[in-house]
């Protein structure tokens, strides 16, 4: 009784799945995968010419610092700005390989996450049409169903497919769950690709305006030595000792105004953390030159002794932290370097260069944010100093 009982369980469980299969077949999605794969390729062909942009980047960069190791010239000079052109254009030709390879991910990931919705979409129908398929057929005669069959063979084959399909379906919900696990996976991926390629966006237009920066350089210094070499000599002479001087009179005025108001007894006023954290004194916080950077152009001359900010000529410079300004040295001509000093609490000072121009006074209190003054650093730019490299603010 009990095996008659199972044959008939499993000969309704072939007419109901019967139209479960069909319908599975029929509702298969337009499979993305060629268009996949060809992306996928695509990718990898980017990656490899990325490796190999960034070895010559580094090639580059060796030969810059092998030429700063020899003596000063302006054959040497250029040979670096030259170096750094090429270097700055592979880096520029690198970041825009970068940028199709993200954009390229992106659109993989679209057509993979496209394939995985229309399987759950379909998935979905096939569960809803078994559903109503049991429904409709929950109270059909058993006996009637059974007696279809015209011999026990038919009926037994039957049995076994139905076994075998009964054993496949077992594990579909959970085939479901896990498509639609994968396809969240997908999609936080594709997000943070979309904002890799915004980064990368970002980065690219940096990386043109550092390559116009090196090229106006290159062309600023042949113009002031007219190619020759004992004309740069003399150009490096004055720019050395003009360097040394300007950096001894901000320690001097540092120390001679942080005297005074200590005396005055005004830095205790200034909260005793205030001048350990920092605002940044520009929007942007994008870095063209470090502190000590072996990349910088002059280094040979002198060493950097901030950091330089990408910063269009005109924008508003901030105060990072409340002080005291103790020294706002204003400029009327290119070759002058305008500056501005705060004096903080804790022993610290900020310094605020190529400024095109300058809007507080000695002596006077900031608070942070406040603005102080406008960058400059551009070519030509009233207060860039000279041999000045492009639009920034140069921060110590």
């Amino acid at each position: 009784m009990k095996i008659r009982n199972l044959s008939i369980v499993l000969a309704i469980l072939v007419f109901l799945l019967m139209p479960f299969f069909v319908l599975a077949i029929s509702l298969n999605p337009t499979n993305n995968q060629v268009q996949i794969d060809q992306l996928e390729q695509q990718i990898t062909e980017k990656k490899d010419k990325i490796k190999q942009l960034e070895q010559s980047i580094n090639d580059y960069k060796d030969k810059i610092v092998q030429t700063q190791q020899q003596a000063s010239s302006l054959k040497n000079q250029m040979s670096i700005l030259n170096n750094r052109v090429s270097q700055v254009q592979t880096d520029v030709l690198a970041t825009q390989t970068s940028l199709d390879a993200v954009s390229l991910t992106i659109k993989s990931l679209t057509l993979s996450i496209q394939d995985k919705e229309k399987t759950i979409i379909n998935q979905k129908k096939i569960v809803a049409e078994l559903i109503k398929n049991i429904y409709k057929n929950d109270h059909e005669n058993y006996l009637k169903i059974a007696a279809t069959y015209n011999n026990f063979s038919d009926f037994y084959n039957k049995i076994q497919y139905v076994q075998k399909i009964d054993k496949e379906l077992g594990g579909s919900l959970k085939t479901l769950r896990g498509i639609k696990t994968n396809l969240l996976n997908q999609q936080s991926e594709a997000k943070d690709q979309q904002t890799a390629f915004e980064d990368l966006k970002n980065k690219l237009e940096n990386k043109k305006q550092d390559l116009e920066d090196n090229i106006g350089l290159r062309q600023n210094i042949l113009n002031q030595t007219k190619s020759q070499e004992v004309v740069y000599n003399t150009v490096v002479k004055n720019l050395k000792k003009q360097a040394a001087d300007e950096q001894n009179q901000i320690g001097n005025f540092e120390k001679q105004e942080r005297l005074k108001l200590e005396q005055q007894g005004k830095l205790v006023a200034i909260a005793s953390d205030d001048a350990n954290d920092f605002n940044w004194p520009v929007p942007s916080h994008y870095i063209t030159c470090y502190f000590h950077d072996p990349e910088y152009p002059f280094r040979k001359i002198f060493e950097h002794t901030g950091l330089d900010l990408r910063s269009a000529l005109g924008t508003p410079v901030k105060a990072v932290a409340s002080g005291y300004i103790g020294r706002a040295n204003r400029c009327t001509t290119p070759s002058c370097y305008a500056y501005v000093m705060i004096i903080h609490n804790g022993g610290l000072a900020t310094v605020y260069g190529h400024l095109s121009s300058i809007i507080v006074s000695n002596d006077q209190f900031v608070s942070r944010g406040d603005i102080i003054g406008y960058s400059g650093g551009a070519l030509g730019a009233v207060g860039s100093g000279p041999f000045a490299t492009g639009p920034h603010l140069h921060f110590e």
